[in-house]
């Protein structure tokens, strides 16, 4: 699956959590919001901390094929 779906789909999934969370909640208004506040922050920092692995493995790799791609044309400019 690709990581974009993923991150849509994991998106969608706190967005109906939250209005599900409004709607049916027993707790104050202020409350209610500072508890979905908080859950959204959570949620956050775990994807932060998952998808920085995945961010730094893409940087290497895309450092990884600019140096390549240096290397062959700098090696077919001198033929």
């Amino acid at each position: 699956m690709k990581t974009s779906k993923v991150v849509l789909s994991v998106l969608g999934g706190v967005a109906v959590g939250a209005i599900a969370g409004i709607l049916f909640a027993p707790a104050k208004g202020t409350k209610t919001r500072k508890r979905i506040l908080k859950k959204g922050n959570d949620y956050t920092k775990d994807l932060k901390n998952k998808f920085n692995g995945l961010y730094d493995d893409v940087v290497t790799k895309y450092e990884h094929v600019t140096d390549k791609a240096k290397e062959f044309a700098s090696d077919h400019q001198e033929k």
